[in-house]
């Protein structure tokens, strides 16, 4: 089987979207399956979803997907256009941090220039400030070391602790549990 078509492409994109959108909503993994699966006798709209999820056996007749795989699927679906999403944010975000790096050296040699030739001080605090913003932006600075102690400085005392008392915590702020479906 190879690539599919940009059709074919655009469908499952599309069925990604829905599926982000129905999780959105707060539809259990479940219902998004059935509404997005290709055989109308599951399809919780009683229609052949296009791209749904058995496509192939339900156009080669066979039985469809069950509840348990058709969880799986819309699980699958909304991890991996999530992942999409993500990877196309991080590609933006540089394409944007190239932008202001641009933006920030552009204003740097106007003030750089007014600096040096004038003597200017506000100028020079300028540029130092411009300086920093570019060197946070590109990643140029050193990460800080951070270390965080007891009272007067003393070692903390950290403890290990099991999921019962996670658990137990959580349940004490209000938070319920996996158990009772709150988690």
């Amino acid at each position: 089987m190879g690539r599919p078509n940009r059709a074919t492409r655009a469908a499952i994109t599309q069925r990604r979207t829905d599926a982000i959108d129905l999780k959105l909503a707060g539809v259990d993994w479940l219902t998004i399956g059935r509404k997005l699966a290709a055989d109308p006798s599951i399809n919780s709209d009683g229609i052949a979803y296009p791209q749904g999820y058995g496509i192939d056996k339900y156009r080669r007749g066979l039985e469809p997907p069950t509840d348990k795989r058709l969880i799986e699927l819309a699980c699958k679906d909304v991890s991996k256009a999530l992942s999409e999403r993500a990877a196309a944010l991080d590609e933006n975000t540089d394409e944007l941090r190239h932008l202001m790096a641009e933006r920030l050296e552009r204003l740097f040699f106007g003030v750089y220039r007014a600096a040096i030739r004038n003597g200017d001080y506000q100028a020079v605090d300028r540029a130092v400030r411009i300086i920093e913003r570019s060197s946070r932006l590109l990643g140029l600075d050193k990460p800080t070391r951070t270390e965080v102690s007891g009272p007067d400085g003393a070692a903390m005392q950290v403890e290990a602790t099991g999921m019962d008392e996670l658990e137990r915590l959580i349940a004490l702020a209000g938070g319920g549990t996996a158990e009772d479906g709150q988690g």
